[in-house]
């Protein structure tokens, strides 16, 4: 087979044509024969439509963007000399059969590998050419020999070519049953549902196991391929244990998948912001939902989830620094990136942000300027390959019963007393009956020496003026973890953090440093599932070292989707 091949390449210029028209074949391509496969990457996605639709449209659009219209001169290969050993033949082809199509930026690439599929399609697309001579009274341009050739060419070709067949018509099956049950053209669908077991052991209250849930489902719609529009539903049973160890409600014992629930499954539209760039800077806006941690490095890997909380740590003081906790709600943000990236400073950027949680309210004392806000700024550097710090300033001002570390929730306990998401009662409690501002400031960085291991932290500071008489007080917050990614599998994480909660000296009953230490091994089960056990330890919880211990162990199970 081999020398008939060698022999027809050289005798007939119709066969070789069968070469050249694969660089300009959609189906005949290197990844067509991939895509088209049933058991490639379609299978490896995750089994979302809008996904699957994707791929199939760029197949469709690698193919058209490939073909270039037939070219009446060999010259026109920026890449085909005349020394070339087979200009003469290529030249013949244009003269002669009119049999040659190359790539969009003029080349030819004659050199590249080429497979059975791949001959088979150019011959078929070379025999239809030749089908069309024949139809058009040119017959005489086609000779007996050559003839012969294609016809013993298409029997020994005969199987590759009804398997193109066949899997072209399989592919136009699946685009239009895509086609016809597609969700949207511009909108995929993401969601997540937590299930979660967890009991407290100590602490108050103490002993009781309970099984809850979140779900999300986030609609992700994109207009021009750069922007993003995000519509987040959210409806969970969950919430904290809550209450520290003199009964009063306290954010130290809250978990990720409690900040957003709705404590009775009712659904809500928590989350609605737009992305886009404008020039070099990345916009942000949100007319609902928005967190600084959405726009803002948090510096934080394996331990931060930023889509939805489910897959990073348990608690949500490992999950991050406590100062991309205050405030949150409708505003705007933008990054500008600065720097080359040439030497040891990789592309870094500057962030700035301004959120308020009571941007909807008309009444006085409220809107976008005059309510709670949080106004950020942010320097993201990227040092080398493997170090990334961020340092963080937020300015915010807070209204008469809320709380610091509240991202704009306005979290209460059952009993409606105002709760923080992480921290102390005292770190949390703005005890001005008249309003408080507060300035802040806060370090993150994040190590990874190998792709085996990371190693991240953070500490912040808070100063707090209330604008009545006694109300100030000062809030500190540390911490600092370690993660083993793909720890006895892909896709595993072991994670161990440890760090004091936001906490504050001078306006609590007792001193004591609320550390907390948390270990958790999240196991994925699939692509789609995530199964991660873990325990919280939190000695002196309350700020005070006569309470007990409280330890609280979860078993989480993430579905993503």
């Amino acid at each position: 087979m081999s020398n008939l091949l060698w022999k027809s390449l050289i005798v007939s210029p119709a066969v070789l044509g069968a070469t050249i028209l694969v660089s300009g074949t959609a189906i005949a391509s290197p990844s067509s024969s991939v895509e088209v496969a049933p058991e490639t990457d379609v299978a490896q996605q995750p089994v979302i439509l809008a996904q699957k639709l994707d791929q199939v449209q760029r197949y469709s659009n690698e193919g058209n963007n490939n073909i270039q219209s037939q070219v009446t001169s060999v010259s026109q290969f920026s890449d085909v000399q005349p020394t070339d050993w087979a200009f003469q033949a290529l030249q013949s082809l244009v003269e002669r059969y009119g049999c040659i199509a190359g790539y969009p930026n003029g080349t030819y690439r004659g050199n590249r590998a080429l497979t059975r599929y791949e001959f088979a399609a150019g011959l078929n697309a070379c025999l239809d050419r030749v089908n069309e001579l024949i139809a058009t009274a040119t017959a005489e341009m086609v000779t007996k020999q050559d003839l012969a050739t294609l016809q013993r060419l298409q029997e020994e070709f005969s199987a590759e070519l009804a398997t193109l067949r066949g899997r072209v018509d399989a592919l136009e099956a699946r685009t239009a049953e895509l086609e016809a049950n597609q969700f949207s053209t511009t909108t995929k669908l993401q969601g997540e549902a937590v299930f979660a077991v967890s009991d407290s052991f100590n602490g108050v209250p103490a002993g009781k196991t309970v099984f809850q849930d979140r779900v999300r489902l986030n609609l992700q719609s994109s207009f021009t391929g750069r922007d993003m529009l995000n519509t987040r539903l959210t409806a969970g049973n969950t919430g904290g244990f809550g209450e520290d160890n003199i009964g009063l409600p306290s954010g130290e014992t809250n978990q990720t998948f409690d900040i957003g629930s709705t404590g009775t499954n009712n659904v809500v539209l928590d989350k609605l912001t737009y992305e886009a760039p404008i020039g070099p800077a990345q916009v942000y806006i949100a007319a609902t939902g928005g967190q600084h941690s959405h726009y803002a490095a948090t510096n934080n890997p394996y331990f931060f989830d930023k889509t939805d909380g489910g897959n990073g740590s348990l608690s949500t003081f490992s999950s991050e620094n406590p100062i991309y906790r205050i405030g949150g709600g409708s505003g705007i943000a933008v990054n500008v990136p600065f720097g080359q990236g040439g030497g040891i400073l990789k592309p870094s950027s500057v962030t700035l942000g301004y959120l308020a949680s009571e941007a909807n309210d008309p009444n006085a004392g409220d809107g976008l300027f005059e309510g709670d806000y949080a106004a950020l700024g942010q320097l993201n550097f990227n040092v080398g390959n493997r170090i990334a710090l961020a340092a963080t300033y937020v300015h915010g001002y807070h209204g008469a019963g809320s709380t610091l570390f509240d991202s704009g929730l306005g979290l209460t306990n059952r009993g409606g007393l105002p709760v923080g998401v992480v921290g102390t009662n005292a770190a949390n409690n703005l005890t001005s009956t008249t309003g408080s501002s507060s300035n802040s400031y806060g370090i993150s960085a994040a190590f990874k020496p190998s792709n085996r291991i990371s190693v991240s932290g953070f500490v912040s500071y808070h100063d707090i003026t209330g604008f009545g008489a006694g109300d100030d007080y000062e809030a500190w917050s540390y911490g600092m973890g370690v993660a083993l990614p793909d720890f006895g599998k892909r896709g595993n994480v072991l994670g161990i953090f440890g760090g004091a909660q936001p906490y504050s000296f001078n306006n609590a009953a007792s001193n004591d440093i609320p550390y907390q230490v948390e270990g958790f091994y999240k196991y994925q089960v699939s692509e789609n599932i995530s199964v991660t056990p873990g325990v919280i330890w939190l000695p002196n919880i309350g700020q005070s070292n006569n309470s007990e211990d409280v330890f609280i162990g979860t078993l989480r199970t993430t579905f993503s989707f």
